[in-house]
């Protein structure tokens, strides 16, 4: 970890209205990671209400808040046991059912795979006729992902030279939150989708009760300083009808990740022991188990902590 850092930062506006309007909402630091001292700021635009990190970042910083040590660049069962059997399993099955509509030699591309955890699921349990590739711009995830022997290209979706209207479904699942221009993300994957395609995007949900109890400091769907724009179910329309998406459904979904990670960053933040904070981390079976049921309940009420979102390519 590297703790000492002080980070290059950019000034940003709202992505979707394309304006700086907007009010500080959260103050915070990297509770997870400690890759930077730098305090980072939460703005919500006053227009659509979008959550972004202002100022952010700059590109150049991109290997120092994403240490090797990054869970999405191997989360394995090696690492992490008991919970990645039981997201495994979660996961697969939301990852078919998504996959319910595509034929025989469908193409499906996951952008932001990391390390490639939701194409190993589908290489395992999907039909093995269909064509699973992956985009990131990590070299480490790239490599990672490689070691399956699934197609994987290394850059950004808008800048790779793919073959236009060719794919049949593509992911972004929990990614669109970490990239710098969401409009451009959105539109490169368009242009790659066949008329009538599908983009599923699972995101980190502004509208739920976690946010609402931990937004000024502690939320664990900011992930300071690596998330970048947060969504509600309003701000995510807009931004579909701003790259010409038609959405097909947008609801919410069960996980308990941002609430462990809440409670995680007020204990760091408040300089609790060790072994209480070790309590509430993705390797910590029982919170997240004790969460997932909390998130259950939530849910049903259309709150739940994740946004799943379903475009489709106008015919």
């Amino acid at each position: 970890m590297n703790n000492e850092a002080n980070l290059n930062f950019d000034f940003v506006q709202c992505c979707i209205c394309e304006h700086s309007f907007a009010k500080v909402i959260a103050c915070g630091e990297d509770y997870e990671y400690h890759t930077s001292n730098d305090k980072f700021f939460a703005l919500q635009c006053d227009s659509c209400s979008l959550v972004y990190l202002n100022p952010r970042p700059s590109i150049s910083e991109f290997q120092t808040i994403y240490p090797s040590s990054y869970h999405a660049f191997d989360f394995s069962q090696k690492k992490f046991g008991f919970v990645y059997k039981v997201r495994a399993r979660l996961e697969a099955k939301r990852t078919l059912k998504r996959c319910a509509f595509l034929d025989n030699g469908a193409r499906i591309l996951d952008v932001g795979c990391g390390d490639g955890f939701h194409l190993k699921l589908l290489q395992k349990y999907g039909n093995k006729t269909w064509n699973l590739e992956g985009i990131d711009m990590d070299e480490r995830a790239v490599r990672e992902v490689s070691k399956s022997g699934i197609k994987v290209h290394l850059g950004t979706v808008d800048e790779i030279l793919l073959p236009k209207e060719s794919y049949d479904l593509a992911f972004l699942i929990q990614t669109i939150e970490h990239v710098e221009k969401p409009v451009r993300v959105l539109t490169g994957i368009y242009n790659l989708l066949k008329p009538g395609g599908k983009l599923v995007v699972v995101t980190d949900n502004t509208d739920s009760y976690d946010f609402g109890f931990y937004k000024k400091r502690y939320w664990g769907g900011y992930h300071f300083p690596r998330h970048w724009n947060l969504f509600n179910k309003k701000s995510f329309q807009l931004l579909a009808k701003k790259t010409k998406f038609e959405v097909e459904n947008i609801s919410t979904i069960v996980s308990p990740v941002n609430w462990v990670y809440s409670i995680h960053n007020s204990l760091v933040g408040k300089k609790r022991p060790d072994w209480l904070i070790k309590q509430f981390t993705l390797k910590s079976s029982f919170s997240l188990f004790v969460f997932t049921a909390v998130d259950f309940l939530l849910q049903k009420f259309g709150k739940g902590a994740l946004l799943e979102v379903t475009l489709k390519k106008p015919i």
